[in-house]
């Protein structure tokens, strides 16, 4: 689903009509976080989900996490829900027999990167996670999920979006009110240019306890010549225009963009009318790395991938936070 355009808007009838929904909404996820939890971890247990409902930049704050906690000799896991897969779980991820439709994009792309698992109960995926020899657990979303106590709270913001309008889904992007939702957080990863950041600062009230963790998504230098490419560009994430915004400022000129919706499959029939376009408009086929990984191995030669990763701009209150929630349970383990 495509979120509405009025999810982004301050003042509108649509969202004061869809208030009593977005109030029961509110209540289901209040009550499900009263929960008792499923299964508490030996492990340190670090989420990071978010309080809208996709589209923050959360696959790359999990890559850049579990390479940051790699780069301290730590053994991350990642446990996901597998949204998008048949395969309920738990499973260990294997992507050179599982594929998207098996685990989901995120999970298959995620695998890359660090040890990764599928559960719908993500209690079971955590408990496998230990036992394969996990020494810390990433929670790739899970904010409103009570199963497991989470040592360390990481909640992802689009810089550029925000909050939206303030309003609980279908009134709004939120999956909760954001001030419940911040009441559980013990990080804040703020993602966009510094333009961006430093406006969302200015007109966002944010707890003053609550630490920051600022950074972009810098596309990496694969040495691809971008510059005046002639591209057809497609892309199934919570925002696709930034991803087109992003090869223009590298030069490339866009002569289309298809905005699919986040995790739409890539049928037979959309991928021929993609490719017979690019042939006719003579233009290379462009997407996101999670798209690629939807695609069918066939298929994968005729498309350029842009791997874009997140840089934070100081690392301090990362390693802050987990110096106080995630080492000193390490140790006594």
């Amino acid at each position: 689903m495509r979120a509405p355009n009025f999810w982004y808007q301050r003042t509108g009838v649509a969202a004061r009509l869809l208030t009593p929904l977005a109030a029961l909404y509110a209540f289901g996820t209040a009550r499900r976080l009263r929960r008792e939890p499923k299964y508490r971890s030996s492990i340190p247990v670090i989420c990071v989900g978010n309080i809208n409902a996709g589209g923050t930049g959360k696959t790359p704050t999990v890559i850049a996490l579990a390479q940051y906690l790699q780069g301290t000799g730590s053994n991350p896991h990642i446990v996901s829900r597998g949204y998008g897969g048949n395969l309920e779980g738990p499973l260990k991820v294997d992507e050179r027999r599982h594929s998207a439709k098996d685990v989901g994009d995120e999970p298959l792309l995620l695998s890359s990167f660090a040890t990764t698992w599928i559960a719908r109960d993500r209690s079971l995926g955590v408990a496998m996670a230990e036992k394969a020899g996990a020494n810390v657990i990433l929670l790739d979303d899970g904010h409103q999920n009570p199963d497991i106590p989470k040592d360390l709270s990481i909640v992802v913001v689009d810089a550029r979006r925000g909050f939206g309008n303030g309003h609980v889904i279908p009134a709004g992007p939120l999956r909760e009110p954001v001030q419940s939702g911040l009441d559980r957080t013990d990080l804040v990863a703020l993602i966009g240019t510094e333009q961006e950041r430093q406006q969302f600062l200015s007109e966002t009230q944010l707890h003053k306890a609550t630490p920051i963790l600022q950074g972009e998504l810098i596309p990496l230098a694969t040495g691809m010549p971008w510059a005046g490419m002639r591209v057809l560009a497609f892309a199934g994430i919570g925002h696709p225009e930034k991803f087109f915004e992003t090869l223009r400022r590298l030069g490339a000129e866009v002569i289309r963009g298809v905005a699919l919706t986040d995790h739409q499959a890539l049928s037979d029939g959309l991928l021929k009318r993609l490719e017979r376009e690019a042939k006719l408009r003579v233009a290379q086929l462009v997407t996101t790395e999670k798209d690629a990984a939807r695609l069918p191995p066939s298929f994968r030669q005729k498309v350029i991938t842009l791997p874009v990763r997140l840089q934070f701009s100081d690392k301090t209150p990362l390693k802050e936070a987990l110096s106080e929630n995630i080492t000193s349970k390490q140790r006594r383990n």
